[in-house]
């Protein structure tokens, strides 16, 4: 089983939630700068070879016991990697018509009603409802324009981030570590390339390849390096309502690279979707805001500490 070793003195020097905000830093910002790519490779080029260098980049780093595969973990195996490739490639193509905190915000629809059904209780129904009313706050109907195709494609990353969730717990029940997270981004790779190789191909340069790896690093490579130190200090319930601030990141790594300045509405909506997020996180459900991260991280002290 392959752990990842963290040194001591990398955490410790600053409070835990540092991390946490490090990383999705991290992936909102990954998400903006992916959207200068569209022009040259494509949404679906960008997201083909974020996640084609993303599984080259964590096998080597992870080393997958391949071995360890049996007949009754390839399902769970496969859908993983589809849901990370439909759910990667669908986020991208819906930032070409909406902003990026509009996309993460519909995005979250998905994590969201996966906790209201998994949840015991009403209360846990109701998140979702308050977050899709904040969701409308920001798309605005009312006023016309209405981005159809984009929102389409936010409303099917939702689907496959909620997929992603439900398939990533039966995959950590089986796998250790982000060892089965290494076996499926192939998986989501290959499916990725069937719409990205196509707009990508002819179109590839150093340049691109270059801007691509380093896509890479800002998700998901350095935010998961970031969630394992925070995780080490911050319990899973903790750092999952500290996450469900992904949305305002979103809007604010939108403003910063992308020049989209919200109205108060917009604002407002973004705010009911952190509500409902850190309601479904304090109340028990199992949604793991994490993008893409593992269900079981293990991770071991450099002074032989037992895993956690």
């Amino acid at each position: 089983m392959a752990t990842v070793t963290i040194p001591p003195r990398l955490y410790g020097w600053a409070p835990p939630w540092t991390w946490a905000v490090l990383a999705m830093v991290s992936i909102q910002t990954g998400s903006a700068v992916a959207v200068s790519l569209f022009a040259l490779v494509g949404p679906a080029g960008t997201a083909w070879m974020r996640l084609s260098f993303g599984a080259l980049i964590l096998i080597l780093m992870v080393r997958p016991q391949w071995s360890a595969v049996r007949a009754r973990h390839v399902p769970a195996l496969l859908g993983l990697g589809v849901a990370t490739g439909v759910m990667t490639t669908a986020f991208l193509t819906a930032l070409q018509t909406l902003p990026l905190g509009t996309a993460v915000a519909i995005e979250f629809l998905g994590p969201l009603t996966v906790a209201a059904i998994t949840g015991r209780t009403l209360r846990a129904g109701l998140w979702p409802l308050l977050a899709l009313g904040g969701v409308v706050l920001m798309t605005q109907p009312w006023a016309g324009g209405v981005e159809i195709v984009g929102i389409g494609f936010a409303l099917l990353a939702a689907m496959g981030w909620g997929s992603y969730i439900w398939f990533s717990q039966k995959v950590g029940d089986s796998f250790s570590g982000v060892q089965g997270l290494a076996m499926s981004l192939p998986v989501a790779a290959l499916v990725a390339s069937v719409f990205g190789a196509p707009q990508a191909w002819g179109n590839i340069s150093w340049v691109v390849i270059i801007a691509a790896l380093g896509i890479t690093l800002l998700t998901p490579v350095i935010p998961f390096s970031l969630e394992m130190l925070a995780l080490k200090q911050m319990n899973k319930r903790a750092f999952g309502t500290l996450m469900a601030s992904g949305p305002a990141i979103a809007l604010v790594m939108g403003l910063i690279f992308l020049a989209q300045v919200p109205n108060a509405l917009e604002i407002l909506g973004i705010a009911l979707v952190i509500v409902a997020g850190v309601a479904t996180q304090r109340s028990g459900g199992r949604a793991d805001f994490a993008r893409p991260a593992s269900p079981r991280i293990a991770v071991r002290r450099k002074s032989g500490g037992g895993e956690e």
